[in-house]
């Protein structure tokens, strides 16, 4: 596990983003991206009938669709493990393979942090 306190300010802030919009929207997961510039795009898990996307999958795609080149770094909260390869997938077709994605259990705590690649 790693101490959330000794991350850098911008990931603790994108971790606390995705823990969020996990809890406010009794969602399975939350997920946040930091862009290029600093922005940062905050999504839950959308399951729809017709449409199915993770978390970090939209929050992706929220960022791709406000003009966002490239990301910083990712963060998802979820009780998984880890992150799928296709989660993975998504940060990196935006981010390039060494973009960081930090995954964080319900609590808010950061239990791993992988590669995009």
């Amino acid at each position: 596990m790693t101490d959330s306190s000794a991350l850098d300010p911008e990931d603790r802030k994108i971790v606390t983003l995705a823990r969020s919009a996990r809890a406010r929207n009794g969602v399975p997961e939350g997920a946040a991206v930091r862009d290029e510039t600093g922005r940062t795009y905050v999504a839950g898990t959308v399951a729809l009938d017709s449409l199915k996307l993770t978390a970090l999958q939209t929050a992706v795609a929220m960022a791709v669709a406000s003009g966002a080149k490239s990301l910083e770094a990712a963060a998802v909260v979820t009780q998984a493990e880890t992150v799928s390869d296709e989660d993975r997938a998504a940060v990196r077709d935006l981010g390039g393979a060494r973009t960081p994605v930090l995954v964080a259990g319900p609590d808010g705590t950061v239990r791993t942090t992988v590669t995009a690649g």
